[in-house]
């Protein structure tokens, strides 16, 4: 039986940054779980579950277009650090938890901190892997075909 649309499926997976790192994996996070056509996962990773058996392993890559969007300039800003929290623990490379305003609705959203100096931090508002191209090993560990979600496993 081969996974399609409206199946829910077990993976497991890692994922490879193009010069080889992993980013992210189901060794730490467990299989996943998720309903094909859901939306639960990135289209891109979807489409490339949809034909494959129970068993199968299966490598792919992911533009970054069809992944996590280019890199959007209009998302890097520039603050007075002293605006900031903990101003004199500023580092690049840290991920700082901010307070944003949208639509009359608060978010919480998270922005690297790029660059500090004596007066300003730069702050990247893009998600960490955009303009990244993505590739994955996966394998597909089960399949629940649709309308079958009452029996187990």
């Amino acid at each position: 039986m081969k996974a399609k649309i409206g199946d829910q499926v077990t993976i497991i997976y890692d994922g490879f940054l193009e010069n080889g790192e992993i980013f992210e994996s189901s060794e730490t996070s467990g299989p996943l779980e998720f309903k094909i056509g859901s939306g639960f996962v990135m289209a891109g990773f979807e489409n490339n579950i949809i034909g494959m058996q129970a068993g199968e392993i299966k490598s792919f890559k992911i533009p970054a277009i069809e992944a996590h969007g280019p890199t959007r300039p209009e998302l890097i800003h520039i603050f007075d650090r002293f605006l900031l929290p903990n101003p004199k623990k500023l580092k690049p490379g840290m991920i700082l938890g901010m307070e944003m305003e949208k639509d009359g609705r608060k978010h919480k959203i998270p922005a690297m901190v790029t660059a500090i100096d004596a007066k300003t931090a730069t702050l990247d508002f893009n998600h960490p892997l955009a303009g990244k191209d993505l590739t994955y090993k996966v394998t597909l560990q089960a399949i629940q075909p649709s309308g079958d979600l009452s029996k187990g496993g």
